[in-house]
């Protein structure tokens, strides 16, 4: 049964529609990919999911319940965290505050402090610069704290988009190996990704964007095989 269900959704932006007539869908407990050069819709799909926009079109079920039109809020609070592009962290804020703010949807105290043991498990440097302020932690370390954010809300299914943007190639392995666990350790994950071999390389299944539309999906493996993938998205 799809955890995640996408049917036929339309957005605009004024007149212009990025989006249109998507469908896809994601099973629990896998990794789905969603590439696509930059401007294909990508991200304002994940907005769309998130509830940070309002499809004109179509609807999004989160197991089995429609959240086409729920604010974001409410939707972080049926088990959904998104990592947003360009990572968003509160600058001004510790790291440790930073956490904190990501279980705001959660009220049992003893739960909330499990999660951050898992979290800076998953992350030691967090947990070192856990009285630093978010502003002066590097590009690898603002991503590890947007996903560590996210995981705060103890989410069923994580959304990233672009968590490898801007980073050194030894960073991009070492957040592609935590995404991994991630989804191990029982979260199902929606990736968006510019860096389709990485992408392909850990997904289950993926599906290809090309201005607003799915062009293409199919097993990640299968797809990595694909002559056209190869071509349009990984360089070969």
């Amino acid at each position: 049964m799809a955890m995640l269900e996408v049917k036929d959704m339309e957005v605009y932006y004024g007149v212009i529609q990025a989006i249109k007539g998507v469908s896809f869908q994601v099973n629990e407990g896998e990794i789905i990919a969603l590439i696509g050069a930059n401007g294909a819709g990508k991200t304002t799909i994940l907005h769309a999911v998130t509830g940070l926009l309002t499809p004109q079109k179509g609807s999004i079920l989160f197991e089995d319940k429609d959240i086409t039109k729920t604010p974001a809020h409410k939707i972080v609070s049926l088990g959904m965290a998104h990592v947003p592009e360009g990572r968003r962290v509160f600058s001004e804020l510790s790291v440790y505050q930073n956490l904190k703010l990501g279980a705001y949807t959660r009220s049992d105290k003893g739960e909330i402090e499990q999660t951050l043991e898992m979290v800076y498990k998953r992350f030691p440097r967090l947990e070192e610069r856990r009285n630093q302020l978010a502003g002066t932690l590097s590009g690898g370390e603002q991503q590890m704290l947007a996903m560590g954010r996210a995981l705060m809300s103890d989410p069923r299914i994580i959304l990233m988009d672009e968590p490898s943007m801007g980073l050194s190639p030894i960073l991009v392995n070492e957040i592609f190996d935590i995404i991994q666990s991630v989804s191990e350790a029982g979260t199902t994950v929606l990736l968006v990704e510019q860096n389709a071999k990485k992408a392909l390389a850990i997904a289950d299944r993926a599906y290809v964007l090309e201005t607003g539309k799915i062009v293409m999906s199919g097993d990640a493996k299968e797809l990595m095989n694909d002559d056209s993938i190869k071509k349009a998205y990984l360089g070969e």
